[in-house]
């Protein structure tokens, strides 16, 4: 079996990129997957798309791979060219890991998605978008409050002073997030209460994994409890010591309910193969969706592979799992079909140097 590894490579394009120790952590997953899956008849390659040339789609045409694994979460150091990749594999007829084109940009799309949720009854916090900093002023939600960018994933643009609690503060963090990242801000009702993720394997049946809870140290003890950017990828940070993930200890009634409220907001985005649902527990029980992750991070240090591993999934077995969930998917639609001539053949010499140049 030949598999391409394809994976984003434009870290490098910003110079001040609030997200790039996010950006460059793909080129490691991408390494790590191509070592766990490349053994006996199957050969995982890594191919870099760099910055905004397309050059890979050629590649992938020729090569037609059996598989390609989609790590891309961006183009050009854009979040929003994550949902192009999709796209194009579908154009190429490949058979691809993850969500498709249409799910990935509504999970991205943070109001979109919040307003599919509350469509279908998936409880998630109430909001509004700020597009210009007037509208600030007219946000009508009960205190405190949540800011964040309305595009954006991993954390970003989260700080510690994105929690307000007062008019004043509101406007500040939105005028941060406008003046940052050039998009709206979605002000959420801040969910005081236990941070847990759901995470979800497979399609028919889905089945979620181990819960993680976030576990807030000392940091936080006159702060609020929120995974910040910096909790998330900082790693000599305060706020990254101070929220180690681990084993979420509930009773069954209300891990039964995460469980469904994430299946529900998996399902509501069409998403599909993996993912995680991040949620916040009211003091009352109630879970509320506070983001979708399809397509999310695969590092074997991450999440995912560590909720993996407490059910019984060691990394290989993990990627060998999200290689047999997506190609049994592609196998049930045929719009996920190879369309091109033949069966792949064995990488040429210009075909490897183009790899091993990352296209």
């Amino acid at each position: 079996m030949h598999i391409i590894l394809l994976h984003n490579r434009d870290h490098e394009l910003l110079q001040d990129d609030p997200g790039r120790e996010a950006r460059e952590d793909v080129v490691r997953v991408a390494a790590a997957l191509s070592e766990a899956l490349t053994q006996g008849d199957t050969v995982a390659e890594p191919l870099a798309i760099e910055g905004d040339r397309l050059d890979f789609v050629d590649i992938l045409r020729r090569r037609q791979p059996d598989l390609v694994v989609n790590l891309c979460e961006s183009l050009a150091a854009d979040s929003r060219g994550e949902m192009a990749v999709p796209c194009l594999l579908d154009a190429l007829g490949l058979a691809y890991t993850g969500s498709s084109a249409l799910s990935l940009g509504l999970a991205l799309h943070k109001p979109k998605a919040k307003e599919l949720l509350s469509a279908r009854g998936v409880s998630t916090p109430a909001f509004r978008v700020v597009e210009r900093l007037e509208d600030a002023l007219a946000v009508d939600l009960p205190w405190p409050l949540i800011v964040k960018p309305a595009r954006e994933d991993a954390s970003m643009g989260v700080t510690g002073d994105s929690v307000v609690y007062e008019r004043s503060a509101l406007v500040r963090a939105c005028e941060a997030v406008l003046r940052t990242f050039h998009q709206p801000a979605l002000v959420e009702q801040f969910i005081p209460g236990r941070e847990i993720y759901v995470p979800l394997l497979g399609n028919q049946p889905r089945r979620a994994l181990p819960l993680t809870e976030i576990h807030f140290g000392r940091t936080f003890e006159d702060r609020p409890n929120i995974v910040s950017y910096s909790a998330k990828w900082e790693e000599g940070s305060p706020e990254y010591r101070d929220t180690p993930a681990g084993p979420c200890q509930v009773d069954a009634a209300l891990e039964a309910r995460c469980v469904q409220v994430a299946l529900e907001a998996f399902a509501a985005l069409d998403c599909q193969d993996y993912g995680r649902v991040d949620l916040r527990v009211s003091p009352e029980g109630v879970p509320y969706v506070i983001d979708i992750n399809p397509n999310c991070d695969l590092h074997p240090g991450a999440g995912f592979a560590r909720a993996a591993a407490a059910a019984g999934l060691d990394y290989p077995a993990l990627a060998a799992r999200l290689v047999e969930v997506a190609s049994e998917r592609a196998h049930g639609h045929p719009s996920h079909r190879r369309k091109g001539p033949g069966a792949p053949r064995r990488a040429d010499s210009k075909d490897r140097n183009l790899l091993a140049a990352g296209g």
